[in-house]
């Protein structure tokens, strides 16, 4: 069944039996109280701004850039892939789109010039995930919702170790295809004869994206405006990138407003279920039983922390990951406060968790968006395959964040003190 009906349903039921038929009307308020929640306008507006920019062209603009810079590299394409799906991911708050674009451009052309599938595959995959941690994060504000956290301060807290991860990427595909420079081989040097003002001034493409992503995120960060502001900033400018790029269109107007209403729809499904199922849950006791049964256990803090962290991975490799938000925030979130973390610190972790479920096998998303775009001749097979390195490096950045929280958490606080 959708996630949100099982919320719901089990909401429901709970409610008669607990409290009888007149107490449905919690149903509806909260109802209400979700879909006029000020803070949610956040999510459609992000996903309007990660349409628009999907059809402005400015992919292309930046894989050429790309290609004239890093092509003479070896692994050089696969490389700035990583890097223009960091670019797209600090645009847009939703995954697919880096991973639809880059499969659509990059893929082939890397194909093409003789690169390994599994490398190929892999980098587009991999680097697509990163549109959830580094901000904006659509699956970072329903966090924030769920937890009463600062979307700000979860924004500010993917930024540097999303980074990390894309480095990790980078670097990985550098030193193989510098050892193994058949599996991403450099572009012969008679098809690069660029000159270097050609190259210069291929970089303006990385113009606008730079501007938009500073201007959405330096607001933030400085306190101008709300999440929800900047969201509207982003999505104006978004627009704005269309129209420069001679995109604009009706047809561009209408696809990109009907696909951020049913990505919306859905998303605000799952949140008034999982509300529903959330006010249940607290009004029965569970959180205190839940917390009753780990403070009697005599185990060391951080030893539930990873715990919790292998329930995510589990969970991610079967489940979509707005819906283990829903289910996993109200339960572990508590926990995570009585056990003395950082909440703001715990959401990133998730967040990194959640990229990972988008990769793993046999329910990632990224890997039913790549199986719809590569050639007949790779298969499901070889999808999976590719992605067993990139998945190894996000643990390794789990990992680093776990050990080192400043990680996360020192931009936040610059923040908050900045205030």
């Amino acid at each position: 069944m959708p996630v949100a009906f099982c919320f719901g349903g089990i909401a429901v039921i709970f409610i008669a039996w607990q409290w009888g038929p007149q107490a449905l009307y919690t149903l509806a308020t909260t109802t209400y109280g979700e879909w006029t929640n000020y803070i949610l306008i956040t999510i459609p507006l992000f996903i309007l701004m990660a349409h628009f920019l999907e059809r402005s062209g400015v992919a292309d603009d930046l894989y050429e850039a790309m290609y004239r810079w890093m092509g003479p590299l070896s692994g050089g394409l696969a490389m700035g892939t990583v890097v223009i799906c960091t670019i797209f991911a600090a645009m847009a708050g939703i995954s697919g789109v880096a991973t639809v674009t880059m499969g659509l451009i990059a893929l082939p052309s890397m194909l093409k010039r003789g690169y390994n599938k599994l490398i190929a595959v892999g980098c587009i995959s991999a680097g697509g995930t990163l549109g959830i941690l580094i901000p904006p994060s659509v699956l970072m504000i329903v966090y924030a919702h769920l937890t009463g956290e600062s979307v700000g301060a979860l924004f500010m807290g993917g930024v540097f170790p999303g980074l990390i991860i894309s480095a990790l990427f980078i670097t990985y595909i550098g030193i193989r295809c510098a050892f193994q420079s058949h599996l991403g081989p450099p572009i012969p040097r008679e098809e690069m004869n660029f000159t270097l003002k050609e190259k210069v001034l291929s970089l303006k493409a990385i113009i606008l994206p730079f501007l938009l992503i500073v201007l959405v995120l330096g607001l933030i960060y400085a306190g101008v405006t709300t999440a929800t502001e900047a969201a509207g900033v982003g999505a104006f400018g978004a627009l704005l990138c269309i129209i420069l790029y001679r995109r604009f269109s009706l047809k561009v107007l209408d696809d990109s407003l009907m696909g951020t209403l049913r990505l919306t729809c859905m998303i605000m499904w799952i949140l008034i279920g999982a509300k529903a199922f959330s006010h249940v849950y607290t009004a029965i006791g569970a959180p205190e039983f839940v917390l009753k049964i780990i403070s009697g256990w005599e185990i060391n803090r951080w030893v539930i922390l990873i715990g919790m962290q292998f329930v995510l991975f589990i969970l991610g490799m079967f489940m979509d990951p707005a819906g283990i938000i829903m289910i996993c925030t109200p339960i572990f979130v508590p926990v995570i406060k009585s056990l003395g973390f950082d909440p703001v610190w715990f959401g990133i972790l998730f967040t990194i968790n959640m990229e990972m479920g988008y990769i793993t096998p046999p329910f990632g998303f990224n890997l039913f968006y790549m199986r719809s775009l590569v050639p007949p001749e790779i298969s499901m097979g070889d999808i999976y395959r590719s992605i067993v390195p990139f998945v190894v490096l996000e643990m390794i950045g789990l990992a680093i964040v776990m050990l080192f929280p400043e990680v996360a958490l020192w931009l936040p606080r610059k923040m908050i003190a900045g205030r």
